[in-house]
């Protein structure tokens, strides 16, 4: 799924041929919307995504054995993605807050009005600690060819969205793959 030449390479088409839209070629490969997070990483985010999961690993819930074995407490490493999560509304922001904006943007340049995510997979780095401030970014990886599956024709993208603590550390690297399409219609078969 990755584009044919890969960023600045002037291709303009992806790895099927088929010329991509003006500005998605550029933006391959290129950090976009980094944000530093508007609160702190904190244990009550860990506390509840911990009893809603049932974990009970004691370095989420015990200093002593946070210490002994983490050098102090840290938070579950599947909470990372709250950190970039905007609530839908807070004072001063404009317009509606999204999570994964590049996603958004890929829906409407190529005018695929549905989507899905078909994969996730966490990479994790150094531990999160409660007091953290995350910053994180997000980048556009590859592009497929249009494809046509069950639910539509359209195309499947990969965006990292890495994650870095005040200190500038490598935290984590969530990946998503996401199938922006167009539903096909029970009569006919074709993509509307």
């Amino acid at each position: 799924m990755s584009v044919a030449g890969g960023p600045g390479s002037g291709s303009g088409r992806d790895s099927a041929g088929e010329v991509l839209p003006a500005g998605v070629e550029a933006m391959i490969g290129r950090p976009m919307y980094e944000q530093t997070a508007d609160f702190v990483v904190e244990r009550a985010y860990s506390y509840n995504t911990c009893a809603a999961t049932g974990n009970g690993n004691p370095i989420f819930w015990d200093d002593a054995v946070a210490d002994a074995v983490c050098g102090g407490p840290v938070v579950p490493p599947t909470t990372l993605s709250l950190w970039m999560r905007p609530h839908y509304w807070q004072p001063g922001a404009a317009g509606e807050q999204v999570a994964l904006q590049v996603h958004f943007d890929l829906k409407e340049i190529f005018g695929l009005p549905e989507a899905v995510m078909t994969d996730n997979t966490l990479e994790f780095h150094e531990p999160v600690r409660p007091g953290d401030r995350i910053s994180h970014r997000q980048v556009l990886r590859s592009v497929s060819p249009v494809k046509t599956t069950k639910v539509g024709a359209g195309r499947f993208w990969v965006i990292d969205v890495e994650y870095h603590n005040q200190d500038g550390v490598l935290v984590g690297v969530e990946r998503y793959t996401g199938f922006g399409y167009r539903r096909v219609e029970a009569v006919g078969g074709e993509a509307r």
